[in-house]
């Protein structure tokens, strides 16, 4: 970067208040002459926005909620940073001229701002899995036409890609995700009926969004990275394992024809997997913890269990089946989330709503962006129904 003789990179964050976003900015914060902050966006709060603004000068900001531009334009009122607002305004920040955009917005809220960045050839540093999980054909399609970069930011797919061997995939047997368990990997079934969101949000390695918690705790999100890594990576839809590993050390491992496994280990801080994409193709200091193996001791595996989190075992049938069926899992998953984090329904009706959903919905091909907001949008009509059943 700037500090060893190389031009300044100029970067977008999309999503830049959520635990991605701020992470990111930390590592900006350490190196400031190594970067130029483009663009900002937010979901709501404007708060937090503001203060990045004002430390890191964007030439642009956006938030999602269109009822705060108002509020957001005042507060900057005198900067000469432009300010935009609503699903436009934040595709508007997502076309900015940058080099780097870290797509860290949750759900599929992020997929129109992500796509715009892609469509431009922009490095796109893929923390939202949606993109590829609604939209896998699709998304992809677009990143080889517009000759985009795709750098994954999940601590699992980066795991992967820094020692899956793309210049000679036939050589690969599997690729092993790695997952946590999340906060009740050893809660009895029936014990899971009563799960709050409060305990649900409360993941025990790692600190995330409301959202992605559940997700951790239902091991959904395990399942969308499944789907996920079957377009980031030259494989077959057969050669994805899941393997439970409650340390969270190993953050994924590549399995190879002659017996060898490559695996990715360090602490559990998203500043690593998110200073690689960064930095790509080189790598920067970051302020991390590092890892001492023999104060951790003892790392276990286990195999998961599907009877007791069936979400694992949808989206391992919707990536099988393809089609509309991811797209369908990923929009009821959402709104049945969403749901459960308002006390609207329970935690084990998260996967009920899901399966239900992909039983009553045709699952046919997806042809084209219109056929995906279609497919998308029954699909949340639908859980809607059911949680207000």
């Amino acid at each position: 970067m700037a500090s060893s003789g190389k031009a300044r990179r100029t970067v977008s964050l999309l999503g830049s208040t959520g635990s991605i976003g701020c992470s990111t900015l930390d590592l900006i914060g350490r190196d400031p002459d190594a970067y130029d902050v483009v663009a900002l966006t937010a979901r709501s709060n404007i708060e937090l926005l503001v203060d990045q603004a004002k430390q890191f000068s964007p030439q642009m900001v956006a938030i999602a909620d269109p009822d705060l531009y108002q509020p957001l334009k005042d507060a900057l009122n005198g900067s000469n940073i432009m300010v935009a607002a609503g699903p436009s305004g934040l595709v508007e920040a997502a076309e900015q001229n940058s080099d780097w955009v870290m797509a860290g917005i949750v759900g599929s809220a992020g997929l129109w701002p992500t796509l715009a960045a892609a469509r431009r050839g922009a490095t796109v540093a893929l923390a939202n899995k949606e993109c590829l999980v609604c939209a896998g054909d699709l998304f992809v399609r677009e990143v080889k036409e517009s000759n985009a970069t795709l750098l994954p930011v999940d601590s699992e797919h980066n795991a992967i890609f820094q020692v899956f061997d793309f210049d000679r995939p036939e050589s690969i047997d599997r690729i092993v995700l790695t997952a946590s368990g999340g906060p009740f990997r050893e809660l009895a079934y029936a014990e899971m009926a009563d799960i709050t969101p409060e305990r649900a949000v409360k993941h025990p390695n790692w600190a995330m969004g409301a959202k992605i918690s559940v997700d951790s705790a239902t091991l959904m999100n395990k399942g969308l990275e499944a789907i996920e890594a079957y377009y980031l990576f030259p494989i077959e839809k057969d050669q994805i394992d899941i393997i439970i590993h409650p340390q969270s050390i190993i953050h994924s491992m590549v399995a190879y024809r002659d017996g060898s496994v490559l695996a990715q280990l360090g602490v559990a801080d998203m500043r690593t997997p998110i200073a690689y994409t960064l930095a790509w193709p080189e790598r920067i200091q970051t302020p991390v913890e590092r890892l001492d193996l023999a104060e951790v001791a003892t790392l276990q595996f286990e195999t998961p269990d599907l009877s007791r989190f069936p979400a694992l075992r949808l989206a391992r049938e919707a990536l099988q089946t393809g089609g509309a069926a991811p797209t369908i899992l990923n929009a009821a998953n959402e709104v049945a989330v969403e749901g459960f984090l308002q006390h609207k329904v329970g935690f084990l009706d998260i996967p009920r709503i899901v399966e239900t959903a992909l039983e009553r919905m045709e699952l046919a091909a997806l042809n084209c962006w219109d056929d995906l907001e279609q497919v998308d949008r029954d699909a949340r009509a639908l859980a809607s129904s059911l949680i207000a059943q």
